[in-house]
Formats: structure tokens, sequence, C-alpha cells
């Protein structure tokens, strides 16, 4: 007994010592394990909280929302692009825009409109969140910040919270919409868009799945029980603004099994037990590893094409940057925009443009090379980065071979679609400066590429920011002369071929700078198409026209249309607006399209005409003969009128291949029962070979210039027989 009590004891001890340490370390494994599940629903909430926000910046942080929302508010096009998208495709509960005096301009719950009443309900969960976007507050009383950037004083343009909404927890996105990260009092009176998330059974039971949390559950304090694992969400004043729970893994239970029957079970079940604990813990770590490699191949890549996006692209161009000032070969950005795209958009549905985007990708892809980054920046514009040197013929060769490639047909839905390609190039090398200025630079060539034509790439320089400053300013300038109505409308007479009888004028904007003089329409009217001026400026003219014109009740009036004013789906029904406003005979209005209105937008041109013609409209096909001059078109669309070009006019005298070209127009349009005018007439002969080939009506220098409403007047008050030749010379020039 002395040996055996001792070693009894010993052995006793032993056990029990065992034991203890066993179920210690069982309950430290709990711990551990139960801990490690706190982390990482922590990480998933705020990656989740993350997405919420990045979701909302995918609508809303593009040109087309800035100036939708904030320059000029379009409830329908929020709706649609902002709502709808958030909620059809997000799932996301509500969403909310109000302007800088947190005034609501849009809500919607359920992807149905909100009542507005509701918006008041909820600025009591939200009022501190605007003022902390606007930096009119640097506290978020109830709430979490996601992305950790604490109290800072100023603007905060992109904001994630946790926090509780409608007594509900949810995930609280706001995003200052066309607000400038560097001017902090831009986002103070920014319009903000808010969406809501909401923390709810289908989103638990999605993290359930995915991070292997039994019961996940959000609870009450009187709700949660001794053997759950809780974990709560604390704002700044140390309220819960979620509680979560959940049956939490207890790996130290298998070690307190196996020691029951025999110790050495138990240790044995111990090593084991350990070595189960590290192999697990590893295959957690690499799934949490792979778990944040998709994440963030999601943020970095489109969702729709695959293609790097805009925060990959920055990366990877700052990279470059880097590596051409460290003493690599100089590289090229090239900045792809696709013509005629929102056309395809507008008339063949979004599902199109989407199958359009997907096979520019693949033809990006192929047309360059492996080690050339080809990235999505956003709707219709795409950018690579080249690896070209300093070979500027080699960097122009590129983008030709790009602008061939994308301009080929597409066959999208058994339908044919043309597209073209716009691309402005940026050089970097050991003195260019940072990512923002090549980008800057890139999109100066771009817009110079756009107004000298399109199809076409041009590289930047220098004299590109002088030029970008004054189309910049006389665009400012042309905005503000509309709004004060400071342009003016001349009519050059139309006469029949003999050139005795006024028949109808044409309308023709002219514009006065009060300081640079008179501005030539050749120099702001593309501005206008550019700036999107051109939409106010077609219907100032329009209407003017139409107000003019009453004075000439036995005078046609013909108003130039642009493709983009004319492609807009509320054309006609403003074309019907103004002629029943004025009191115009819309028999005497004629709309002149030139055959670019046309292209790649057959099914919706060809509805829009035939509306017009119902009404009465006439229809001029203008200056046939300089571009594609498509059988098609005439055959097709319900044309009243050919209007043959001034150069082959003015080229008539010189060689005969223009004379034959104006005959043969001439004998198209008799075929097809159209009336044929001549442009551009400016000598007696020119009048006499028009004249002998069957021209209906001519205008140009020798019947008038452009005038006042004022000497149309005058001169259809004199008589015929009165109207001396000095008369017709003097409004001539």
């Amino acid at each position: 007994m002395s040996v055996v009590v001792p070693v009894g004891v010993i052995v006793a001890v032993a056990i029990v010592c065992i034991v203890v340490a066993v179920l210690s370390s069982a309950q430290r494994a709990d711990d551990v394990a139960a801990e490690q599940e706190r982390q990482v629903l922590s990480r998933a909430l705020s990656r989740q909280s993350a997405r919420v926000l990045h979701e909302l910046a995918s609508v809303t942080e593009s040109d087309d929302a800035t100036r939708n929302i904030r320059d000029h508010f379009d409830p329908a096009w929020v709706d649609q692009h902002v709502g709808q998208r958030l909620q059809g495709f997000f799932d996301h509960d509500y969403v909310f825009v109000v302007d800088g005096n947190e005034h609501l301009l849009y809500s919607a719950v359920g992807r149905q409109p909100a009542d507005p009443a509701l918006y008041e309900n909820a600025r009591a969960y939200l009022g501190s969140l605007i003022a902390y976007v606007h930096g009119r507050d640097v506290l978020l009383p109830g709430a979490v910040k996601a992305d950790g950037d604490g109290a800072a004083a100023g603007a905060h343009g992109r904001t994630a919270l946790i926090q509780s909404f409608m007594g509900r927890p949810a995930l609280v996105a706001a995003l200052a919409v066309g607000a400038d990260p560097k001017d902090a009092a831009i986002d103070a009176w920014a319009p903000v868009a808010i969406s809501i998330k909401f923390i709810d059974r289908g989103a638990l039971t999605i993290l359930a799945t995915t991070l292997h949390l039994e019961r996940l559950r959000i609870v009450d304090d009187d709700e949660m029980s001794s053997s759950d694992a809780t974990f709560a969400i604390l704002d700044g004043n140390q309220h819960a603004v979620a509680r979560f729970a959940w049956t939490p893994r207890k790996p130290g239970a298998e070690i307190v099994n196996s020691v029951v029957p025999f110790v050495a079970v138990a240790l044995a079940g111990f090593a084991l037990l350990a070595a189960f604990v590290l192999g697990y813990m590893r295959r957690t770590a690499a799934a949490i590893a792979a778990g944040e490699g998709r994440l963030r191949h999601l943020a970095m890549h489109d969702p729709l094409c695959g293609l790097p996006n805009r925060i990959y692209f920055g990366e990877r161009l700052e990279a470059t940057i880097e590596d051409v000032k460290a003493g690599g070969s100089n590289a090229a950005v090239f900045y792809i925009d696709l013509d005629h795209f929102k056309e395809v958009n507008d008339t063949m549905g979004h599902p199109a443009g989407d199958e359009l985007i997907r096979n520019v990708t693949l033809r990006l892809s192929r047309a360059l090379r492996e080690n050339d980054l080809v990235a999505r920046l956003g709707g219709d514009e795409f950018a690579v980065i080249s690896r070209v040197g300093t070979d500027q013929n080699l960097v122009m060769d590129i983008a030709q071979r790009i602008i061939s490639t994308l301009c080929a047909p597409y066959s999208i839905n058994k339908q044919s679609i043309v597209i073209g390609a716009s691309i402005g190039i940026a050089i970097i090398d050991k003195n260019c400066g940072v990512a923002a200025d090549i980008m800057r630079y890139a999109d100066m060539a771009l817009y110079r590429a756009k107004n000298e034509g399109r199809n076409r790439a041009c590289i930047y320089d220098t004299l590109m920011d002088a030029d970008l400053s004054s189309r910049k300013l006389l665009e400012s300038d042309l905005r503000r002369a509309i709004e004060n109505n400071e342009l003016r409308l001349l009519y050059q007479p139309i006469v029949n071929n003999s050139g005795e009888t006024v028949l109808g004028v044409e309308a023709l904007c002219r514009w006065t700078h009060p300081q640079r003089g008179e501005v030539p329409p050749s120099e702001f009217i593309p501005v206008a198409e550019h700036s999107g001026l051109i939409i106010e400026l077609g219907e100032w003219v329009l209407r003017r026209a139409c107000t003019d014109g009453k004075a000439w009740p036995k005078l046609t009036v013909a108003v130039n249309v642009s493709p983009l004013q004319f492609r807009r789906l509320d054309f006609v029904p403003m074309v019907e607006r103004i002629l029943a406003e004025t009191g115009f005979d819309p028999a005497r209005l004629e709309l002149e399209l030139t055959e670019s209105t046309l292209i790649g937008n057959i099914e919706t041109a060809e509805a829009a005409m035939r509306r017009l013609k119902a009404l009465g409209v006439r229809l001029a096909l203008d200056d046939f003969g300089t571009g594609y001059s498509s059988l098609l078109y005439l055959r097709r669309f319900p044309f009243d009128k050919l209007k043959i070009d001034r150069s082959f006019v003015l080229s008539i005298e010189k060689g005969s291949d223009a004379a034959a070209i104006v005959h043969a127009i001439v004998s198209l349009g008799r075929g097809l029962g159209m009336k044929v005018t001549a442009e551009g007439v400016e000598t007696a002969d020119q009048q006499l070979f028009l004249r002998a080939a069957g021209v209906h009506f001519m205008q140009g220098y020798r019947f008038g210039k452009a005038v006042d409403p004022s000497d149309i007047t005058a001169r259809l008050e004199t008589p015929p027989s009165k109207e001396s030749l000095s008369t017709r010379a003097a409004l001539a020039g």
C-alpha cells in the first residue's frame, strides 16, 4: 500500500492533471474557434458593406450619372439606371437620392417608387449620414464606419456604414454624385445617393453557408443562449447596432470524449485532435485566402466582359509609369471610345448593347499582343496600355489596327451593326506626370479625334491644352448665348429653276460674340454637338423659324436637324409641340437630314420619319453625294427632296465628272418622285446648266445670301416685275 497508494495518488493526480489539461485545452480550443468565427464574420460584414458601396458607385460614378443627377436631375433616368439596377441586379432594399439641402429627389423600395413620406421617417436614421457626407458633421451616432476612416473633418464623398435602419440592421452606402475628391466645397452641396441593404434572413443564410456558421441569426439580449457564440457590432457609444448568435464548432468536445474510455486513448486522441486542428486551421486559412482572391478578382474586373476594370487599370498604369521612369521602355495609353454605341442601346436594347461589348472585347483582345493590357473603363470606353518604345509611327499603326478591327460589321440578333471608334493616345516616357495626367492627356487627344470627324486616332501634344481651354470657354459662352437669346436666324432664299420666284427659305443660325465678333457656324456647331447643347440649340432654331415663317404664308421653311437631335426619342413630340405652339402649317416645314443621321439607326429613323410625314412635315436629304449615298436610304425612307451638295455645283465648270454626277442625281431623284435642289449656285453658267439638267430648285449667292427676316419680307412685297437686277445683286451680297 505504501507503494501503491503513492503510485495511485501519483497516477490519479497525473490522470486528473491530464484530464484537467485536456479539458482546459478543449475549452481553449472552443474559445479560439469561436473567436476565429467572430473575426471571419466581422470581415465578411465589412466586405459586404464595401460591396454595397461599390455597387452604388458602379451606377452613380459616371458622366451620365453626373449629368442626369447633379447637373439636370432626370427622375426617369435615375429610376432606370440607379433605382432599378440597384434593386434589380444587386437586390438593394431602399434607394434614396437627396440634394445638398437634404431634400428628397428620388426614392424607391422593393423595385417600385416609394412613398415620399417614407423619406421623412428615414431622415431620423439618415440625417447624420447625409451631414457626414457633406462635411457638416463628423459624428455618426448609431452607426459603424465600414471603411474605418474615423471622424475626420471635411466632406466624405464615399461612405459605407453598418447601422440600424427602420429598427433593422442594414448595410448602408452613401456617395456624393459627381463630387470632386480634391475639392471638399463641391462635396458639401453635391446630391447624395444612398442605398440600403438589410441584413435579413436571406443575407444571413448566404453568410452562414459561406462561413460555415450553424444557425446564424440576429438576436436580442434576452434571446441569447449560453451555448451560442455571439458577436456584437458596437457604435461609437458602445451601443449594439446588431448582435449575432450561432452554434459554434467545438473541437474540444472530441478531446473530452476520447478521454472518457481510457487515458491512453485520451492522449492519443489529443495528439490526433491537435493534428486535426492544425490541419483544419490551415484549410480554413487557405479557404479565406481563396475567398479574398475571388473577391479581389471581382473587384478588379468588369462583370460583363471579364476585362480588368478602371481600378485595376489605374494600378497597372501607375506601375507602368514607375517602371518607365526607372529606365524601362516607353509605353502608350490608348483611350478608346466607341462611336454610335448609344444608338445601338437605344434602338436594339441593352441586351444587344451588352452583346456588342462582349464582341468588342474579343476583337480587342485578338488585335493586340499578349503583354498589352486591355481594360474596360465603363460604358463604351476601353483603354489599352502597350509597350511600344519611342516610334510614333508604330503607335499610330496600332491605333489604326484597333480602329479597323472595331469598325468591321457585327452580327447581333441576326442584324448587321456598324459602329466606329475614336482613340486618344498619351505617350508614357521618363518625363511624364502621374497617372491622372496621362489619362487627362489621352482624354484631350480623344476629344480632338472626335472633333476631327471620329473613326480616327490622335496623339496628345501640348497645343491640345490651349485648344481644349478655348473650346470649353466657347462652350460656356454658347450656353449663355442660348439662354439669353443672343443668337439670330438668317434666311437664304430658295428659288425656282428660272431664279425669278422665291419658293422657300432655309434657316441658318448665326452668332455674334460680344468680344470675338462673328463666330462661324463651322466653329460653334461642332462644339454644340460635342457638349450636347445641340439639343437646346436645335429646338431654339426650329421654334424661331416657325415663328418667323408665319409672316411668309406661301414659302416653305427649311430647318437643318442634327443627327444627335433627330435620334432622341422625344424629337417628334418636340416638333409636334412647337408646331402647335406657333400655329405654323406643318406642310410648309421642311426638315433637312444628312445621311449620317440614318447610319446604324434604320428602324428608329424610319419610324420617326413616318410620324413626321403623318404630321404633314416634308423631309429633305441634305448634302447628297458626299456620304455613303446608299440607294437603300432613298428606297426605304420617305424623302420629298434631294439636295445636291455645293461641292458638285462648284465643280460643274471645272470637270466633266461633277456634271455627270449632277445629271445622275437629278435622274435618280426624278425616278423616285423627289424634287431636287442645288445648293451653292453662284454664276449664270451654273444656273443654266442646272436648269437644263432638270433641277427643280436652286439656292446660292446668285439668288440671295442669308438675310434677316425683314429683308425676306421686303423682297416678297416687291412685285417681280419691279425687282431690278440691282436689288437682286444687293441681296446676293
